[in-house]
């Protein structure tokens, strides 16, 4: 696979060039003033649909299957004097935060 690397004026210049090592597979790091900021690679078509895409990320571990996960429940609501939220905003407005 070639790795190739240019700048944006030589990149828009050989465009064809760098699409053809694009199109065999290769890769073209474009750089401005030397440094690296983007990347020309090969499409790639995935043809897996959504649950093929979803089983393969369980497989990976980065995603947990639905059934392990469950429901979440929320913690129950911590309880708080009456009027009390009221009062800190108030607070906090009279302080220009």
């Amino acid at each position: 696979m070639e790795i190739a690397s240019a700048g944006i004026r030589e990149a828009k210049m050989h465009l064809s060039r760098f699409l053809e090592i694009v199109k065999n597979g290769g890769e073209v790091i474009l750089t401005d003033r030397g440094k690296p900021v983007g990347k020309i690679v090969p499409f790639r078509q995935t043809e897996r649909s959504l649950p093929e895409r979803l089983v393969q990320l369980e497989a990976r571990g980065i995603i947990a299957p639905m059934a392990a996960r469950g429901r979440m429940r929320l913690p129950a609501p911590i309880p708080a004097p009456d009027g009390i939220a009221q009062a800190f905003l108030r607070e906090d407005r009279r302080h220009g935060r």
